[in-house]
């Protein structure tokens, strides 16, 4: 089973959403990041990291409110920001990584 450090560990570019079943912005991001893997295909990875359930990777990258999206390529991270935002400036700030 791949864990989550071989996954952010690849060379591709992955897209981590910290987000919690009980926070509205973090369900307003879902058919965000649906849309930016639509437009990104295989150049992007996504994946979604409930934080209740993942306590410890939450709080080993210190992740502190929800939602928190971070891009990380071969394990090192190039970018972090907390809240829902809009597809066209997470895709305008993803371009810059691609």
């Amino acid at each position: 089973m791949e864990t989550f450090r071989d996954v952010i560990n690849s060379d591709g570019l992955v897209l981590v959403d910290f987000y919690a079943t009980w926070c509205g912005p973090c369900k307003m991001m879902h058919p965000v990041l649906e849309q930016l893997k639509q437009q990104l295909g295989d150049r992007i990875r996504i994946i979604k990291m409930d934080v209740d359930r993942q306590q410890a990777v939450a709080q080993l990258y210190q992740v502190q409110s929800v939602p928190t999206l971070m891009l990380f390529r071969s394990g090192n991270q190039l970018w972090r920001q907390s809240g829902a935002m809009p597809l066209n400036q997470l895709s305008q700030i993803v371009q810059q990584y691609l």
